[in-house]
């Protein structure tokens, strides 16, 4: 009975059966310490469990900060160097990943054929000038000639207008004096007839009929003068024609000097054309001169194909400059990726070659997909379409001075991270 007694045995029984658990013990009050014990472990567990939390929230609004790739690379603009001439190179200035300055002479060709040239220019364009400034001393001198053949022809032609008026005068003058001289002839001859018969009647004495015949001849005699006077004045009148045909004919002649005016100026503009046309070509051959020395278009960094020796053609690449100071990211991010990019927002480009990291912002983000700039972009045309997320080329520019020491080269391996605020 005592066994089944708790409150009468449990001293005994915690005595006789130490190995036993007793009930008495389980349902006593817990010791302070195990309590505070527990408490301390309840609110360790309570304050990791606030931590991972905090912890996690902090990690996702970090990681949600910020857009991530690791398909990313440098990028820059080379800048091929080629021959714009045709030539030997005689000198090559620079070596192989040797630096250099814009402006400075890397290759040099033969220039001497280029000198005989821009000497023969030199002298064409002295020959033009010289031809279209004789022409152009010429076109007054045939513009004054002009004027005056107008004005000499137009006078000649008045003056041979009068002459024919004073010889048709002349003519009619003589055949009135003909005609005078026929009536003086007719009325001696008569009067000659009478004198013959009074004479042979033994009227009138022989010495007035001698007087009668002498008065009768010269009467004769004023007849064929007067004759040939008309004859001479008729002469005059068809010289006077002809000097008038003569005048004529040379002022219509002289009726040309304009279009002979202005046949010279053409000469004149068609020489100054072929001086400007010798003009362009002393300028191409000073420019072919130049040619000669082949410079550097940028700063930058050189890689070379060409030695001393090479016959070159226009347009045959030589060297090649990178310019280690303008180089930018090039990052491909996934389409779902660029939700919240902005063009000015802060990067960091982690570098693969030398472990650093650099400073940069988002300048542009391409305007189309990188497969739509390949050769043979894709194309899905069978219909078994499937979806797969694009890569849109998104450009980081470095801020001044990130990279001084020029330890990033195009093509190299990097990842970008953008922040998005």
């Amino acid at each position: 009975m005592a066994d089944e007694n708790p409150s009468h045995s449990a001293p005994d029984a915690g005595k006789e059966f130490p190995n036993e658990p007793s009930p008495l013990k389980d349902r006593a009050p817990a010791p302070p310490a195990h309590r505070r014990s527990k408490r301390r472990r309840n609110i360790l567990i309570l304050i990791a469990v606030l931590a991972v939390l905090v912890g996690g929230l902090f990690l996702w609004r970090y990681l949600g900060s910020y857009e991530s790739t690791d398909d990313a690379q440098a990028d820059v603009h080379l800048y091929p160097v080629s021959a714009r001439i045709s030539g030997y190179v005689v000198k090559v200035s620079v070596e192989d990943n040797q630096w250099v300055e814009k402006g400075a002479v890397l290759v040099e060709i033969d220039p001497k054929d280029y000198e005989v040239a821009v000497a023969q220019a030199q002298a064409n364009l002295a020959s033009a000038e010289a031809t279209a400034q004789s022409l152009n001393l010429q076109v007054p001198i045939t513009s004054v000639n002009t004027v005056s053949q107008l004005k000499s022809t137009a006078s000649d032609i008045e003056n041979a207008t009068a002459g024919i008026i004073a010889a048709e005068r002349q003519v009619a003058a003589a055949h009135a004096q003909l005609e005078e001289a026929e009536a003086n002839d007719i009325r001696t001859q008569e009067d000659l007839r009478r004198y013959k018969l009074l004479v042979d009647k033994k009227e009138v004495a022989q010495q007035v009929y001698d007087q009668a015949s002498a008065v009768a001849k010269s009467s004769t005699a004023a007849v064929v003068a007067a004759g040939a006077n008309e004859s001479a004045a008729q002469q005059f009148v068809q010289q006077a024609h002809s000097r008038a045909v003569q005048a004529d004919a040379n002022y219509q002649s002289a009726q040309t000097g304009p279009r002979q005016v202005s046949s010279s100026q053409a000469r004149v503009r068609a020489a100054i054309a072929d001086v400007q046309q010798k003009r362009a070509l002393l300028e191409q051959a000073e420019l072919d001169l130049q040619y000669t020395k082949i410079v550097a278009p940028v700063t930058g960094e050189v890689n070379k194909t060409v030695v001393v020796g090479l016959n070159v053609q226009p347009g045959q690449q030589l060297l090649t400059v990178v310019p280690l100071d303008d180089v930018w990211i090039t990052a491909n991010f996934k389409e779902t990726q660029l939700r919240h990019m902005r063009v000015g927002q802060r990067a960091e480009i982690h570098v693969d070659s030398t472990g650093q990291t650099l400073k940069g912002h988002l300048d542009s983000v391409a305007g189309a997909t990188g497969p739509l700039f390949s050769l043979l972009p894709p194309e899905n045309a069978t219909g078994n379409y499937v979806k797969i997320v694009q890569r849109i080329p998104v450009k980081i520019v470095l801020e001044p001075g990130e990279n001084r020491d020029r330890q990033l080269r195009p093509g190299m391996n990097v990842v970008p991270d953008i922040y998005l605020q």
